[in-house]
């Protein structure tokens, strides 16, 4: 009788353990492909495209042109961005909600289309869809579009996320991954963009005509799985995601807004106070990461450093963590130039490391929720992206919040993807700003000729 106790008692424990490891199993993120968006070229913002665009803004006076030319001139972008229809064929200060649908149907349907080639996946099979864009949400929703483009299963879950910036498509992978964890073998779609065409500000108001500066179109959709028979096939596997949130602060809350200026237009307002948070809320980002991706060896080296008597007469401060000890590649936002600098030198960043990011804010410009992944897209096209290797990606955004995730490679990644085109020619032999050789010369006896005549 014993005996058979016993028995009865392994037998549950072996089934308990076999459902933990099922679960273990089926509560994985894997990816299994990613594709960006790449506008048509008679929407490429050249330096005459943006200094026209400049020009026609009738509210601005010369202090506000020459403050514009000198922020593009120092953003870092190149010529071959794209901008929406509406910016193109002047029509910023009115945009229509046509002309706010079609930008968003463009991406997504572009993206979309291409992920399901590419992955064999079929729209029906899809159980979760998210869909990121801050400033614009119509009604239907922008995943109800979605839905009834490729005519989804009726139980599909879906989530319509706004308003959380630069950061949105971190936050809707780690909306991914809870759900991945709670139901078994299924796909999620993400898709991340962001609304531009009907946000162009047109006031001049200097904080907020940075926006108008830096940002492009863009957008990544993503497809995501939990199945234990598909890992084979996946490109990324999820590690972690921690996001950290200051809305708490109202320094920190106030930093990113988007307002109404003194005469009713509509923009977002970057204040004087948003480095400090920014830098703030990746500090408290990083040590809720480092105790996960860093070896034991450097955690010892980083609390120990400030008690070691050969350290303290040559540095009194404590040296920041080698991230790179546990991390092979950074993606960071490609936002603007002066940033990316600040970020790097931040986290002991050196060229190589940053190059992508670089190059990715050069060719597409800053594309919002979208950034990150043209700037994985550049390390895939290099083939820097080699089976496990760590990735780590950070992201801000307004309320305020930063986020990260770590993502481990599963196969050596060797596909051009958006870049096939171009990737040949970057990182160019000789970097150049296009808009210092053409525009830096301009004085204020031109635009005085320009905007008076």
């Amino acid at each position: 009788m014993e005996l058979i106790t016993f028995m009865v008692m392994v037998i549950y424990l072996l089934l308990y353990l076999y459902n933990l490891v099922l679960q273990w199993r089926n509560s994985s993120c894997y990816m299994l492909a990613y594709q960006c968006y790449k506008a048509t070229d008679d929407r490429k913002l050249d330096t005459e495209s943006c200094v026209k665009v400049v020009l026609r803004n009738e509210s601005l006076g010369l202090e506000e042109f020459r403050y514009l030319l000198k922020a593009i001139v120092n953003s870092g972008l190149g010529e071959e961005t794209y901008g929406p229809r509406n910016i193109i064929a002047g029509r910023e200060q009115c945009p229509s909600l046509v002309d706010s649908i079609s930008e968003m149907d463009e991406i997504f349907f572009n993206t979309l289309d291409d992920l399901f080639v590419r992955t064999g996946v079929s729209p029906s099979e899809i159980d979760v869809l998210v869909v990121n864009v801050s400033l614009f949400s119509p009604m239907p929703s922008l995943t109800s579009r979605i839905v009834n483009k490729y005519k989804m299963r009726e139980d599909i879950k879906t989530f319509n996320l706004t308003g959380m910036g630069c950061s949105g498509s971190l936050v809707a992978i780690d909306l991914v991954q809870r759900l991945l964890k709670t139901y078994k073998n299924i796909y999620a779609l993400v898709v991340s963009s962001e609304s531009l065409g009907p946000n162009w500000y047109c006031g001049k108001e200097k904080p907020m005509m940075l926006a108008n500066c830096l940002y492009r179109s863009g957008g990544c959709s993503m497809l995501f799985t939990n199945k234990p028979s598909l890992r084979h096939i996946a490109i990324l596997k999820l590690k972690s995601v921690i996001r950290t949130h200051m809305g708490s602060s109202d320094e920190a809350y106030e930093c990113s807004t988007q307002v109404e200026d003194e005469h009713g237009h509509r923009g977002f307002r970057l204040t004087k106070n948003i480095a400090k948070v920014a830098a703030k809320a990746l500090t408290m980002n990083l040590q809720m990461l480092v105790g996960t991706v860093l070896p034991l060896r450097e955690l010892l080296r980083y609390v120990t450093f400030p008690y070691c008597p050969s350290n303290k007469k040559a540095d009194p401060t404590r040296p920041g963590l080698n991230l790179k000890a546990g991390i092979d590649h950074f993606c960071i936002p490609p936002t603007e130039s002066a940033v990316i600098n600040g970020i790097g030198k931040g986290l002991g960043l050196n060229e190589y490391d940053l190059e992508p990011v670089k190059m990715a804010l050069h060719r597409f410009g800053n594309t919002s929720s979208g950034g990150l992944w043209y700037v994985l897209g550049y390390m895939e096209g290099k083939k820097r992206l080699k089976k496990r290797n760590k990735i780590l990606m950070i992201s801000f955004g307004a309320g305020y919040e930063c986020n990260n995730c770590v993502w481990e490679v599963m196969r050596d990644l060797d596909d051009y993807n958006v870049w096939k085109d171009c990737i040949q020619n970057y990182p160019p032999k000789t970097v150049t700003n296009p808009y210092m050789e053409k525009y830096s010369w301009i004085n204020d006896e031109y635009l005085s000729f320009v905007r008076f005549h």
